[in-house]
């Protein structure tokens, strides 16, 4: 996993920025329902999706476990952030109407745990959004994921939706229905794609060694139009409610 304290310098503009944020938190609040009074963002980062998760009577709060990205959140939500670990909220039983985890569940191997906790501080009748099937959504069909399909390791994943669903089903959380929105500016060019290979940014799916490092990188060398983008993924959220 990359190293989210070093990360929160550049983290927002390598990931997609203002568009993606708008999104992603457009996405969410189509899915949180009209009666909520409070959300937490999990694993809410920088903040910069939670400070637009905006309806009026509607509290959000952010919670993360690195410092870094939580002193750049505490700007932009002040008042309204903690340092947690999503497996240990500080937090009473029963005391949210929603939950909210954007690219949190595929980096982690305790995703069962997470939704485990969001079951217990959400109230009957709230609601657990959550990315899925993350690094599957990254595949779009291009040349880029031609050289990398080999070595996608997604059928592990541990965001994948069954496996969600399953953990969410153990603790009381019924499926309902999700939705999806774009990952604007996502869309890898053979170049960066071969630099983020390089630096680590793949762990969740990659399991390859330094030389198969090197192969790839070659053969995305190879590849025509370094620096265009291919398309950008587009992600799934998935909603489940808690049983009264």
């Amino acid at each position: 996993m990359l190293d989210y304290e070093a990360e929160a310098a550049h983290y927002d503009r390598t990931r997609g920025g203002v568009p993606r944020a708008e999104a992603a938190a457009a996405a969410v609040l189509r899915l949180v329902p009209p009666g909520a009074r409070t959300l937490l963002d999990l694993a809410c980062g920088t903040g910069l999706v939670t400070e637009r998760l905006v309806r009026p009577g509607l509290r959000v709060y952010g919670a993360d476990a690195a410092h870094a990205m939580l002193r750049v959140a505490a700007g932009r939500v002040p008042g309204r952030t903690v340092r947690a670990d999503a497996r240990r909220l500080p937090l009473p039983d029963a005391s949210l109407d929603a939950v909210c985890a954007v690219w949190l569940l595929h980096l982690v191997p305790f995703a069962a745990d997470v939704v485990a906790e969001a079951a217990r501080v959400l109230r009957p009748g709230g609601v657990l959004i959550t990315t899925v099937d993350k690094d599957a959504a990254h595949d779009v069909g291009s040349d880029v994921d031609a050289v990398l399909r080999p070595h996608r390791s997604t059928g592990a994943a541990s965001d994948g939706s069954g496996r969600i669903t399953r953990a969410a089903a153990a603790h009381g959380l019924d499926p309902a229905p999700g939705t999806h929105f774009s990952g604007h500016g996502q869309g890898g060019t053979p170049r960066d794609t071969a630099r983020k290979l390089r630096a680590g940014h793949f762990a969740s799916w990659f399991r390859g060694d330094p030389a198969t490092v090197d192969a790839l990188a070659a053969a995305l060398a190879a590849l025509p139009d370094q620096d265009r983008r291919r398309p950008d993924p587009r992600y799934r959220l998935a909603s489940f409610v808690k049983r009264s």
